[in-house]
């Protein structure tokens, strides 16, 4: 809870590829409000002032020559093999980012109709924001379910997986800062099972701790 959103807030995090964006449908088709940081980032890439920065650091080689886009491809390859340019980045967009995150939580603060807000985000405990919650959630699977997973949406392989989970906190880490934890390894049906269990819990306990009638 925030003094200007006075509803709980989640923190769903997890390890990529554990199927946290379809446990994130669940809790919005429940009722939640769920702002997903990556689709803020990648607006937030689109920005004037951030292509112009982005170009003046990387040149013309990572936008899309027929659109005039930030090619989000070629930007990925640049910083998740480098770790500096990967904090330069996340020190570019974390304003934008978090800007269109208040604004949206704002324009949604007196809808009786929102039972919580979820914040989907991959660098939830790295960029500080799980301080800011009533419950942080963490999905997990095998990483034999999450290769298959990640290869079948996204083409990745094991090492490109690896690569990119370097440049985050470890993952029993996170896991550590957890209060919840969704099992997705196997029938999606089961994690749903779970997210519904979890979010009366929560609700619960925020009724509770807030005096909420």
């Amino acid at each position: 809870m925030t003094a200007a959103y006075p509803k709980p807030i989640i923190g769903l995090t997890g390890a990529i590829g554990s199927g946290k964006t379809c446990m994130a449908r669940e809790f919005g088709r429940l009722g939640c409000l769920v702002i997903d940081s990556d689709d803020l980032a990648h607006q937030a890439l689109n920005q004037p002032t951030v292509k112009t920065q982005l170009g003046q650091w990387w040149g013309a080689a990572i936008f899309d020559s027929s659109t005039g886009q930030v090619d989000r491809s070629a930007v990925g390859r640049l910083v998740f093999a480098d770790a500096a340019e990967m904090a330069r980045l996340t020190a570019l967009l974390y304003p934008q980012v978090a800007a269109m995150r208040e604004k949206i939580m704002a324009s949604a603060a007196l809808d009786s109709k929102i039972l919580a807000i979820v914040w989907d985000s991959p660098l939830l405990i790295e960029n500080g924001l799980h301080t800011q919650c009533d419950a942080i959630i963490f999905v997990k699977a095998s990483m034999q379910t999450r290769i298959s997973r990640l290869k079948e949406d996204r083409g990745w392989d094991a090492q490109e997986l690896l690569r990119r989970e370097k440049m985050q906190l470890p993952l029993d880490k996170k896991e550590k800062l957890a209060h919840y934890y969704i099992d997705n390894d196997g029938d999606v049906a089961v994690g749903w099972r779970q997210v519904q269990s979890i979010l009366a819990r929560v609700i619960q306990n925020y009724s509770a701790k807030n005096d909420v009638k």
